[in-house]
């Protein structure tokens, strides 16, 4: 790809030293705040934990405990670093890498600041060159999402692979597994904010949600206008993606003594480590990005627009990174049975039964349908029709999934139990499946 078509306004009209040293300036400058951000993501979970469990947390290293995680990285940095004996030493030394570079590269998508209000793009102006506070607004930035989401698995399957223990081999199989199972579900949700706003660019993503939504009131986020579902399906495929809990599988300490990472130790363990807190800070603005305006919002005149932007991303921002924060300390992990079923028999059929409905309903707006000589009437024909079909498609497969499980159980000569329970409302006097 050129860097034409990176979509920039100083990039229109040609390519000089200027545009390079921008470029490059952009780079820096985005690399150095994911890293920052990283290290207070660390830090942040750790406090709000503490806080969630009667803790004090850290609180020695600098004020607040702000420089205890700049002080565990030092540390792991200057540790010896181990490579197994019967590993694949350039794979496993390889991996790390493979984990890290995609959750920056998914970074450079994201439009941190700018003034979208009264139909701007958010474009600044510095020594004549016009553009956008993001480092590369590419056009089909969706597709580059999803791009570097599914590049992202193989550091954790070949660090597992390359590992030369079984155990590592385990927690990487079961990473793949479970990032084929949510990729499917996170791309039909994204196929629903692509609908609705028509571009794979997300500094016209956040363009178009920048509009005036219902009245003038209601905002015209995607959260809105795709009908919430998406969202919700985004934000669970999402956390299955990131490895966080209730879907750490991968690591799951109990079951596989620490999963892929077993053999790392040193510096290789801390870039894994980093790679999981710089994909929660990334997809936390892409969540930001494609659901909630980014920065859109309003700009009330006391800062410049494009630093009110910044502003409005940052508290969106810090909303979702508690709530990674939150699921961590309260949702207890999921088995992975459970796991595989949320994925391929819940998710995965609502995000495409509700992207079907997405598309009718933009059919009978633009009079494709003609069933009246209303578009509105025609629409909610459409929805409560969708809506109907897709109540019974639910129990169509609730039944179907039911049917085999019960086959499956008496192939094997089990009987399905439901629990017992004491009077007193105590531990369970019987097992739940026999």
């Amino acid at each position: 790809m050129s860097l034409l078509a990176l979509g920039e306004p100083y990039l229109s009209d040609g390519v000089d030293l200027g545009d390079v040293v921008l470029t490059v300036v952009k780079v820096v400058v985005a690399f150095v705040v994911l890293l920052v951000s990283v290290m207070l993501m660390v830090w942040f979970e750790r406090k709000v934990i503490s806080r969630l469990q009667n803790r004090i947390g850290p609180n020695v290293a600098g004020p607040f405990g702000l420089l205890q995680t700049l002080a565990d990285g030092m540390k792991l940095f200057f540790k010896e670093d181990l490579i197994p004996e019967r590993s694949d030493r350039f794979v496993f030394q390889l991996a790390p890498y493979l984990s890290v570079v995609p959750a920056f590269l998914t970074f450079i998508l994201v439009p941190i600041a700018g003034d979208f209000s009264d139909g701007k793009d958010g474009s600044v102006s510095i020594a004549g060159r016009q553009f956008f506070l993001q480092v590369a607004d590419v056009p089909v930035g969706i597709l580059f999402f999803l791009a570097m989401s599914s590049i992202g698995v193989y550091g954790v399957m070949l660090a597992g692979w390359s590992s030369g223990s079984k155990y590592p081999l385990l927690g990487s199989v079961r990473a793949s597994a479970q990032a084929i199972s949510y990729e499917a579900a996170l791309g039909l949700s994204l196929a629903s904010v692509l609908l609705i706003s028509g571009t794979l660019s997300t500094n016209e993503i956040v363009q178009v949600q920048a509009g005036e939504g219902f009245r003038g009131i209601i905002p015209n986020w995607n959260l809105i206008t795709t009908g919430f579902v998406p969202f919700g399906i985004f934000l669970i495929a999402g956390t299955a993606e990131l490895n966080r809990p209730p879907f750490d599988m991968v690591e799951a300490e109990q079951e596989l003594v620490g999963g892929f990472h077993t053999e790392y130790s040193s510096i290789r363990f801390a870039m894994f480590y980093l790679a999981e807190f710089m994909n929660t800070v990334t997809m936390s603005a892409i969540i930001v990005t494609l659901f909630f305006g980014g920065p859109a919002g309003p700009n009330f005149g006391v800062l410049p627009g494009w630093l009110w932007g910044f502003v409005w991303f940052f508290l969106k921002l810090l909303v979702f990174l508690f709530t990674f924060v939150w699921f961590r300390a309260t949702l207890p992990r999921l088995r992975y049975d459970q796991l595989m079923d949320l994925g391929w028999k819940l998710l995965i059929p609502l995000a495409l039964g509700w992207l079907m409905i997405l598309a009718g309903i933009r059919v009978a707006q633009s009079g494709g349908f003609g069933i009246t000589d209303s578009t509105q009437v025609d629409t909610g024909i459409v929805l409560v029709v969708g809506l109907a079909i897709g109540v019974v498609a639910a129990l169509l497969l609730s039944s179907a999934v039911r049917t085999s499980r019960q086959d499956r159980l008496h192939r094997h000569g089990l009987v399905e139990v439901a629990p017992v329970f004491e009077l007193d409302g105590g531990a369970p006097a019987g097992e739940g499946h026999h």
